[in-house]
């Protein structure tokens, strides 16, 4: 599973899981929440006192399966709103949000990942995404930015030409 800022195309928040559960998911909300909940909390805070027809909170879309929404409503509910994405051909009929993004991210991710085959154990597929994460938030250029997402967020750790080796020494200094 996978949280990608829809601006900045920085993602959030990865978890590789074997099932879908709503223990996974509400473990990854869980970990999502540790990650942004003081920025959604800011934006929620400024915007509580309008009627709630005109706030403009933080909005997750997702796809309509329920285990999304139920663990979203435990963790985040209170300071941010979830939407069910839709094609991008609805959006002619005014439906705002659509999941293409991210659904194009996570294939992404698939397309590597099915080629590597057999990981040896479900703890080096996590490794493997965790690492996969930073490679695509600070070393890769996204295409559609024209720099890293960690540049578009606004995290720019200064890195040479070999970008990958620069952050590995950034990290271990």
């Amino acid at each position: 599973m996978n949280a990608v800022d829809k601006k900045t195309k920085y993602n959030l928040n990865t978890k590789f899981i074997e099932s879908r559960t709503n223990e996974n998911f509400n473990e990854y909300f869980e970990e999502l929440k540790n990650t942004i909940e003081e920025q959604v909390q800011d934006i929620y805070k400024k915007e509580k006192q309008k009627p709630p027809e005109d706030r403009n909170l933080v909005t997750f879309v997702t796809d309509e399966l329920q285990q999304y929404k139920n663990a979203f409503e435990k963790q985040l509910g209170h300071i941010a709103d979830l939407d069910f994405g839709v094609p991008i051909a609805c959006r002619k009929y005014g439906l705002e949000h659509n999941n293409n993004p991210i659904e194009r991210h996570n294939g992404d991710i698939k397309q590597r990942y099915k080629v590597m085959r057999n990981f040896k154990s479900y703890e080096s597929a996590a490794a493997f995404l965790s690492l996969r994460r930073t490679i695509y938030n600070h070393v890769r250029p996204h295409q559609g930015l024209g720099h890293t997402p960690g540049e578009e967020a606004g995290i720019d750790f200064d890195l040479a030409r070999n970008r990958l080796l620069d952050l590995i020494e950034t990290s271990a200094a």
